[in-house]
């Protein structure tokens, strides 16, 4: 199996691909038409990427079956149209997120104590503790997740250290208006966080909005959540409040955020940006950034040794299963649920040609296969198929397949 890396990727990551018995070229470089040229040219089956964008030529150029990001976020690459080519998409989803929660609350902290601005103050000669000895504090203060995944999740463990009470939004608990359950807790693995600080749901992200002081954003990027952060949600937070965005730039709509800082003092964190360069260094503005009380990093989350380590032992893991089970784990693009109907229950004797004419005759009515199944039997001489239709086979049909083939030993028709 040959793996195209195009993007930096930990020395541990590649050493760990060719243990694993894959061809490895290693082109970080790789951006755009060059990517496609080498995706054409290069004969790889699995391409591994970072922030680098996947597009459809670059899917159709060769002969790929496998996009592994390596991190959480694929809104850079083409899943739909790797769905519709049959292509995996996989991510290394949790991996990345005690590094991106440390940064959250490095800006957080940052914000509080405007260490940025002391330290400017300082390096260009003024001493000015009256100034800078004004701060509010964490403790006691209330913060806000949209988002409680794998990085929301160790936002919470850290908010505990602080003293910090926690509200949560999140899709899982859409509408919920209630303290966490010590199950619920449990299921997330922050039980004993519960224990020391105090966990409520709140119904809608502005409500939750509205009860933080502290407003921390780790929603994945989707049609849903594109501009989540509007005019409305920001009018919500209470005056002087702090944002932090580590998840998407769009998640945010910056106008309004904008205005927020203008007209309501809030203050703002930000790693992530509306429009950020394509490659790793580039001239960069953004009026944003450029307000008193914003303060902005370098989309670098994720950058830590740990978590870049972490990854590439993901990495690894996916492509080994792939390579050697052709399974792949952390799959994004799999249909949740098919336009199947009906589910054709076959047991026969496992023999070559059984399900060739099973299927013979449901090609023959214009009967789609969404998915299928065969189990067999210990002693390989008996097997119970699985097929799931896009349609309702008539009785006469079942009827054909069971007694066409002495092998069919029952035929069985159920509605999915």
């Amino acid at each position: 199996m040959k793996v195209l890396v195009a993007d930096k990727f930990e020395q541990s990551g590649i050493d760990g691909l060719k243990a694993a018995g894959c061809e490895v070229v290693y082109e970080p470089d790789l951006k755009d038409d060059t990517l496609t040229q080498a995706i054409a040219s290069g004969g790889a089956d699995v391409l591994v990427v970072r922030g680098t964008k996947v597009t459809t030529p670059m899917l159709d150029a060769g002969r790929l079956s496998l996009i592994v990001r390596a991190g959480a976020g694929y809104n850079t690459i083409d899943v739909a149209g790797a769905s519709s080519r049959g292509i995996y998409v996989s991510n290394c989803l949790g991996k990345n997120a005690i590094a991106v929660a440390e940064l959250a609350f490095g800006l957080l902290l940052a914000i509080d104590r405007r260490i940025p601005d002391s330290v400017a103050e300082m390096r260009a000669g003024h001493w000015n503790k009256k100034e800078y000895s004004k701060a509010r504090g964490l403790y006691g203060r209330t913060l806000a997740l949209l988002g409680v995944g794998s990085i929301g999740q160790e936002m919470i463990r850290r908010a505990a250290g602080f003293g910090m009470p926690v509200v949560i939004w999140s899709r899982r608990f859409d509408g919920e208006n209630r303290p966490l359950t010590d199950l619920e807790a449990r299921e997330m693995g922050i039980e004993t966080v519960l224990r020391s600080v105090a966990i409520e749901l709140a119904p809608t992200p502005a409500d939750a909005a509205s009860r933080g002081d502290v407003v921390s954003l780790h929603v994945a990027l989707s049609p849903e959540t594109k501009g989540l952060v509007n005019a409305a949600l920001l009018a919500r937070m209470k005056p002087g409040a702090i944002l932090i965005n580590t998840a998407r730039g769009e998640v945010v709509d910056h106008a309004a955020l904008a205005a927020a800082v203008k007209e309501r003092g809030i203050r703002v964190g930000l790693d992530v940006y509306a429009n950020e360069p394509a490659t790793a260094t580039a001239p960069f503005t953004d009026d944003l950034v450029a307000l008193p009380g914003v303060y902005g990093t370098h989309h670098i989350g994720a950058s830590t040794d740990q978590a870049q380590e972490a990854i590439a032992a993901e990495t690894v893991r996916i492509i080994r299963s792939y390579k050697e089970t052709g399974r792949v784990p952390n799959v994004v693009n799999l249909a949740r649920r098919t336009p199947a109907t009906h589910m054709l229950v076959v047991r026969h004797r496992d023999r070559p040609g059984v399900l060739a004419h099973v299927f013979s005759h449901l090609r023959q009515a214009n009967l789609n296969v969404q998915e299928t199944e065969n189990i067999v039997f210990e002693g390989a001489e008996a097997a119970v198929a699985r097929i799931n239709l896009d349609g309702e086979p008539p009785s006469s049909l079942c009827q054909t397949i069971k007694s066409g083939s002495a092998d069919v030993l029952d035929l069985q028709l159920v509605r999915l």
